[in-house]
């Protein structure tokens, strides 16, 4: 096969869900395929290195702004015709009316129509008018759940057989570690010297912070005294909104607001942690839990939309709209040890069912499907 990818995220947008996607997903490929051709379109070629003979770069000048949407937007127009099938990984958007060859899109959720009011009005606005578009203009569908796939697959009356479903994986940076060195490093560089409760994640209000920040309040005292709740993410401007909410509460000493956190750190912030818990109205996948899985810490999370799926068995499932329950798992897991352990096992077990390897695999056979179609 010939296949022609985006792959302009990659570079631009690593810290970003798509981002990362995007460039875990070429390197992945470059790992397990030796046999097709893959021709990627980037600002510059030297974002993944080694890579194999069946893989070339061609640059795209571009300079990116401050917005993704807009950079992203910009009509990627392909003038080699030599290619059988191209991807454009950033939900389609890029894709130019002019390809000739077979097209395929990752649409890793419809999140813009489902809870519109949490996304930014430009990215709104071009899912709304561009979308529709773009999916008349492609062959195919890759997403990252099932649940996404019948969101799509309804929402779009997209035919569901021509919907790949390619699940994400923790990026090999996620492993279990020391806790007690994760602890040190974390004391020493961000001063956090109390055991805690961990959240990860966007700070969109479909992540339910707000919800998350209420239920730790009625944890009981004294567990709050001895754990933190640490809430890992950038500021955007929902971030006041909740610093008002934990003051309001009387907890803003418990609550760690951290920021921007470097990738290379967040291993060891999985590690050191007690519980992440991710108790978000809607995710098309959810990187975060199988994250802290990876690293052999225990998770609650939602118990709707694509998380069920991804956690299976492995968390402790609330109900988001439910602050009680959702305190009480937490205490739960916080004063009860042996209930850790079994999670710590339960999340090392599942986390095994996802690599990036496996993604790029499913991602070839979806390529093949979709040029034998």
């Amino acid at each position: 096969m010939k296949i022609g990818i985006d792959g302009r995220a990659a570079k631009w947008y690593r810290g970003t869900g798509i981002g990362t996607y995007t460039y875990q997903l070429i390197s992945s490929l470059n790992n397990v395929d030796s046999n097709n051709n893959y021709l990627i379109f980037t600002p510059q070629c030297d974002f993944i290195s080694d890579l194999k003979n069946n893989f070339k770069t061609e640059l795209i000048e571009s300079i990116p702004s401050n917005s993704f949407w807009d950079d992203i937007n910009v009509p990627n127009i392909l003038n080699n015709a030599d290619i059988e099938l191209y991807h454009v990984p950033q939900n389609g958007v890029g894709l130019s009316e002019n390809v000739e060859c077979k097209k395929v899109i990752t649409l890793h959720d419809i999140i813009p129509l489902r809870m519109p009011e949490t996304v930014s009005d430009r990215y709104l606005k071009i899912f709304n008018n561009e979308l529709p578009k773009i999916l008349d203009n492609c062959d195919g569908i890759i997403t990252v759940s099932n649940y996404s796939k019948d969101d799509i697959a309804k929402e779009f009356n997209f035919p569901a057989e021509k919907i790949y479903v390619t699940p994400l994986a923790a990026e090999d940076i996620y492993r279990p570690m020391s806790k007690c060195k994760s602890k040190d490093f974390i004391t020493e560089k961000y001063g956090i010297k109390e055991d805690f409760v961990l959240y990860v994640g966007g700070f969109s209000p479909r992540k339910n912070i707000i919800g998350l920040i209420e239920a730790y309040s009625k944890l009981p005292n004294k567990l709050k005294e001895s754990f933190k709740l640490v809430i890992i993410g950038r500021k955007g401007p929902s971030y006041t909104k909740y610093k008002n909410r934990a003051d309001d509460l009387n907890i803003s000493n418990n609550v760690i607001f951290t920021d921007f956190i470097p990738i290379e750190d967040m291993p060891l912030f999985y590690n050191a942690a007690e519980v992440l818990v991710y108790p978000s109205f809607y995710e098309g996948f959810g990187l975060p839990p199988i994250e802290a899985m990876a690293c052999g810490t225990p998770v609650i999370a939602s118990n709707v939309t694509s998380l069920p799926e991804v956690c299976h068995e492995s968390a402790l499932f609330i109900d988001p709209n439910d602050i009680d329950s959702l305190s009480y798992d937490i205490e739960r897991v916080l004063s009860n040890s042996l209930l850790r352990l079994t999670m710590v096992k339960k999340s090392l077990t599942r986390s095994k069912n996802f690599s990036w390897n496996k993604t790029a695999l499913d991602t070839i056979s979806a390529y093949e499907a979709i040029i034998n179609s």
